[in-house]
């Protein structure tokens, strides 16, 4: 026992003489390397690799040098007060302990102190000096994990981690730590301040909110309940070589929402026709949309995220001065939760129906009375829409029954034309376009289709991909946090959450002892840690 303490003491006294020698000889071999013939004869490219390589190992042992450092600080110096855990029983026993971190340098080791009482965990101030994670990966090789599931397959993700940093992983750990890195998304916003005033009237005078939903492939056991069931009946009929495999109820649907602030932008009816028509040879410079904040879930309910809208829109906008906007498709439930929300949240909402849904429903009711795609269809198309952008859509609805009747159309030729003028005349109270673009408001659901197209489709398609509800759902939320241009600031809160949870909550107060601090002694005593230049 007195020749391994004895052993410790002489590399302690080792590593206090010169921290970084480590450090120091793989810097000195690289410069020995790049005067050799051989990477000389190199392309730069090739010297791009072995400085890569060799410079990534020069920084793992400057980590390791460091890391060795700090733990000779904490056994020479201690701790500054008792070491209390948030059971209140003080750790009176040292134990020595190590645990690896894999960096993005590649794997360290980090030794420390175990603070302990027999019957208590044990408790590492170090580990919390470090704010170490619990999983054996460094927030870095995490953060790479994240920003890269959300680009590709994971299997791309670990083969880009693995070639651009010093970490090696597999892909269930990279799974993991995706998951763990999405923990934070909703406790982030909504610790969000409120805008002030000042800050508030900076912004757009019109407040829009939208939502949509796009659906994603699941597992089996990762599908509502109601989709499950239809999907095992589904598998249940008979199959035979000239049936097509089954299809459907295979998706769970990702409620996407967007919030942003957008200048007026003025229009009339005749603009919006010369911008479809691309007449326009100068058309308006329009406003773009301020401080977007785009996410989707597949794990929550509708009413949670357009819920999670009407919180964001708020805290933009306290004091609801702004005009508030909601673009729809027109889906019922999504209308109706948009009503009850605003009284809840005591607004004035303005709720517009997506100019484009029109069109397309114009477009079928066309086929009832011209041949598709001809000049005449597309003239009856444009008389009709420029009508509805009027606010005539109730008038517009009644003139297509009306035509379909003198016609004699039959009950299947008239179809396209009856399915168009119901939804123009229940929606019609959503249709006052002419009011719209007056005031200068947005007309088009364009953010949100963007939206569902790059959260969900662009990632959660992926060929083949068949996702977890836990997985599916970190994804689109780390995706979301990226688009809206909120990474860099989520990582930095999430690794103070993670700090709270993994170690300050296990002490006293949720305060961690600090490591006593080195510091200049006078000539002839005994220095705890020699500082070398």
């Amino acid at each position: 026992m007195m020749m391994q303490a004895h052993a410790l003491a002489l590399e302690n006294q080792e590593v206090a003489a010169s921290p970084f020698a480590n450090a120091d000889e793989q810097y000195e071999a690289i410069k020995s390397r790049l005067v050799t013939p051989e990477v000389r004869r190199m392309t730069h490219s090739e010297l791009e690799n072995l400085l890569e390589v060799e410079g990534r190992e020069l920084l793992r042992r400057l980590f390791q040098s460091h890391l060795d450092l700090r733990s000779l600080q904490e056994r020479d110096l201690g701790i500054e007060g008792p070491v209390i855990g948030a059971d209140g029983v003080v750790r009176t026993d040292l134990r020595e302990g190590g645990r690896d971190l894999m960096t993005v340098f590649g794997g360290v080791r980090a030794e420390r102190l175990a603070h302990h009482t027999p019957g208590t965990s044990s408790l590492m101030p170090l580990d919390a000096a470090l704010n170490l994670p619990k999983e054996s990966f460094s927030f870095g090789v995490s953060r790479h994990c994240a920003e890269e599931a959300t680009k590709g397959s994971f299997d791309e993700a670990v083969q880009s981690v693995c070639t651009y940093t010093g970490a090696q992983i597999a892909k269930r750990q990279l799974e993991e730590l995706v998951l763990r890195a999405a923990t934070d998304f909703e406790v982030f916003y909504e610790a969000r301040e409120v805008l002030t005033a000042s800050r508030v009237a900076e912004l757009g005078e019109i407040l829009v909110l939208t939502t949509d939903a796009k659906g994603v492939v699941m597992l089996k056991k990762a599908l509502r309940e109601a989709t499950q069931k239809a999907a095992e009946r589904e598998e249940q009929k008979p199959s035979g070589p000239d049936t097509k495999a089954p299809k459907k109820n295979r998706k769970r649907m990702a409620q996407v929402a967007a919030v942003y602030t957008v200048a007026p932008f003025v229009r009339a009816p005749e603009d919006i026709m010369r911008e479809l028509n691309r007449r326009d040879d100068a058309p308006k410079a329009r406003p773009r949309p301020e401080n977007k904040r785009v996410w989707a879930s597949v794990s929550c309910e509708p009413e949670h995220e357009i819920r999670a809208a009407f919180e964001e829109a708020a805290r933009r906008d306290p004091e609801r001065k702004k005009v508030w906007v909601a673009l729809s498709d027109g889906n019922e439930g999504q209308l109706w939760l948009l009503e009850k929300l605003a009284l809840e949240y005591g607004v004035r909402i303005i709720v517009v129906l997506d100019i484009i849904h029109v069109l397309g429903y114009l477009w079928k009711a066309a086929s009832a009375f011209e041949k598709q795609s001809s000049p005449e269809a597309e003239k009856w198309v444009s008389e009709h829409f420029l009508a509805v952008l009027r606010g005539k859509a109730s008038d517009v609805a009644a003139g297509i029954r009306r035509s379909a009747t003198k016609r004699g159309l039959s009950a299947g030729q008239r179809k396209p034309a009856d399915k168009c003028a119901n939804y123009l005349h229940k929606y019609a109270e959503y249709m006052h376009y002419d009011e719209y673009l007056a005031k200068g408001l947005p007309i088009a659901t364009g953010v949100i289709e963007g939206a569902c197209r790059h959260l969900v489709k662009d990632r959660m398609d992926i060929t083949g991909a068949r996702w977890g509800l836990d997985s599916a759902e970190a994804v689109l939320r780390l995706r979301s946090i990226r688009s809206s241009g909120d990474f860099a600031e989520y990582w930095a809160f999430h690794e103070r959450q993670e700090l709270q949870r993994n170690h300050a909550e296990k002490y006293a107060n949720g305060e961690v002892p600090a490591i006593c601090q080195p510091t200049l002694r006078p000539r002839g005593g005994r220095p705890h840690l020699r500082l070398v230049k």
